[in-house]
């Protein structure tokens, strides 16, 4: 049986290149999209016809009960998530000047709160099997920061804290 790999925000960009490489290393690839995503099921459509056998489950990353929800129906209908690659992300590009108390949170909901969201749904399945692996895609601008990034920097930068300190707690029993 393949193992299964979930990847948040594998729609288009990163995010679908990472399903298809991890389809052709032999996964079962699942990803999400946004509740209101119109476009899931031509995206399907389009990966099918490319040869690529994916699943896709709505979910709000930024939501911990949406999170919940989705693994479990995935868990369900696919198997338990062997794989999670915490992907999805946004942007709400502007000066600090400029940014209001609903870019920022929009932005570290999503890109960093999703992280803690999924990586909680399946990290006891993965230690209980002995075999797992969560996979972070962060960005260089939470290291070196970026103009007109403030939130998304410093969603990316929490990313790297956490990756390291899970990393600490977990990696020798997953």
């Amino acid at each position: 049986m393949k193992r299964v790999a979930l990847v948040t925000g594998g729609m288009g960009g990163l995010g679908e290149a990472i399903c298809i490489k991890l389809a052709a290393l032999g996964y079962k690839v699942v990803t999400t999209y946004s509740p209101n995503n119109s476009k899931a099921e031509e995206w399907l459509t389009a990966m099918r016809d490319q040869g690529f056998d994916f699943n896709a489950y709505p979910c709000d990353v930024a939501d911990y009960d949406s999170c919940a929800a989705c693994v479990t129906q995935v868990a369900s209908e696919i198997g338990p998530v062997d794989v999670l690659v915490n992907n999805a992300g946004i942007t709400r590009d502007m000066t600090f000047k400029k940014m209001t108390k609903a870019d920022w949170d929009a932005v570290i909901h999503t890109n960093l709160d999703s992280a803690f969201n999924m990586t909680k749904q399946v990290m006891d399945g993965m230690t209980t099997r002995g075999w797992g692996r969560v996979i972070n895609i962060s960005s260089v601008n939470g290291q070196k920061g970026a103009f007109g990034q403030t939130n998304y920097a410093a969603a990316k930068a929490g990313m790297h804290g956490f990756t390291k300190a899970l990393a600490q707690e977990v990696a020798k029993k997953a």
